[in-house]
């Protein structure tokens, strides 16, 4: 079987080092860099930050997007206004990248790790209830932890390689012990539930545009809402927290120098005018890759009824952390890019103080899952002149 995908990999992207996930830039990219490099506006003050903005709320639906340095700064400024503080405790999978968890940290707050869905790979209501009811009380409308006394302030679900998880029924929970959910869409640009767009269930999303994501700005997040307040809030800490004047450098929080350089959100500009057909392509690629392995009597890991994913990183399933590690070590030595799932959170050292709910699922996850390769492959986007 890993000769035979060594080959479709081969077929797929031809000769040569293939990577997991590499950014396409075959449109307006060094055009729009050149004009902001003209225009002298190159850091955090310019026109196409805004437009970037705009590109965002309307391809998502929110009202909302505040463009920011990276999506771990996002997580940050977005649990912060969500009112997590020193000392609060943040629901969160153990099944995730580590910025979830330094994000919460960084804060001052401490994580707690739950379990997640074998299928959708997020969050898992059931384990969320379960520790609900033998951990939490409401007190006043909010959720305390009666062993640690500590007030539950937040959740955080992510979805997973761009498969968006159950978040409706987390809200529902979340709602009942007025606990306000913070989405870590990371992956997810281009993934819906239904025909609501990830990111527009919790009271704020936080997305990802690294090198790797299915568009990219360099480095850099964005942050969106339907809450004017906490959107006008998350402006304001990004920017250090500034009162707007004509001169005079005044500031009334202690606050972050966050937002996203024009730079960048001009190559993100350019990157969304492609989002759609390269969205198109991603899937006809996980589609190849779906029969594949259905041939082979591997699980390709779909997305759950009801939802639609940007199929970021394509995923399948192995039997066994032996049958992982040597399908992953014999397909990088043949230079096609594999890789496992993240360690899990609370397996690493400076985590492992918190507390972790029994996780059977993303302990299971964690020694069977295989990313594999996902870019658009070269000559399936459309080229366009870029003037320069």
């Amino acid at each position: 079987m890993i000769e035979a995908f060594i080959a479709k990999a081969r077929e797929l992207y031809g000769e040569g080092f293939i990577p997991l996930h590499r950014p396409v830039f075959e449109g307006n990219e060094k055009r729009y860099l050149c004009e902001c490099i003209d225009s002298n506006f190159v850091s955090s003050v310019g026109q196409r930050v805004v437009d970037f903005e705009m590109s965002i709320s309307e391809f998502t639906g929110s009202k909302y997007a505040v463009a920011v340095a990276s999506g771990t700064a996002g997580l940050q400024v977005a649990l912060r206004v969500a009112g997590v503080s020193v000392g609060d405790e943040v629901l969160t999978q153990d099944l995730t990248f580590v910025a979830t968890a330094n994000a919460i940290c960084h804060l001052g707050a401490a994580p707690v790790f739950l379990d997640v869905d074998i299928d959708s790979m997020g969050l898992s209501p059931s384990a969320l209830l379960k520790f609900l009811e033998e951990h939490a009380a409401i007190e006043s409308g909010q959720a305390y932890n009666k062993t640690t006394g500590a007030r539950i302030s937040a959740c955080v679900p992510m979805h997973t390689f761009g498969n968006p998880g159950r978040i409706v029924e987390v809200i529902k929970i979340c709602s009942e012990w007025g606990i306000p959910v913070i989405e870590d869409a990371a992956e997810s640009l281009g993934s819906y539930i239904g025909d609501t767009h990830t990111g527009n269930f919790g009271c704020l999303g936080v997305f990802s545009f690294n090198g790797n994501k299915v568009i990219t700005t360099g480095g850099g997040g964005v942050i969106v809402t339907n809450d004017e307040s906490l959107a006008a809030s998350a402006r304001h800490l990004t920017t250090t927290a500034k009162v707007a004047h004509p001169y005079e450098f005044s500031h009334d929080e202690i606050a972050y120098n966050f937002r996203m350089p024009n730079l960048n959100a001009a190559l993100g500009c350019a990157q969304m005018e492609r989002l759609e057909e390269q969205l198109a392509i991603k899937q006809k690629v996980a589609e190849i890759w779906y029969e594949f392995f259905q041939v082979q009597g591997i699980e390709f890991m779909r997305p759950i009824p009801g939802c639609t994913t940007n199929n970021w990183l394509n995923a399948i399933r192995l039997n066994d952390r032996n049958e992982r590690d040597i399908f992953i070590q014999a397909t990088n030595e043949a230079g096609v890019m594999t890789r496992p799932v993240w360690q899990l959170m609370s397996s690493l050292p400076m985590l492992a103080r918190f507390h972790c709910e029994p996780n059977p699922n993303a302990q299971a996850l964690a020694s069977t899952i295989v990313n594999i390769s996902s870019s658009v492959p070269d000559g399936w986007l459309k080229h366009v002149e870029s003037n320069i």
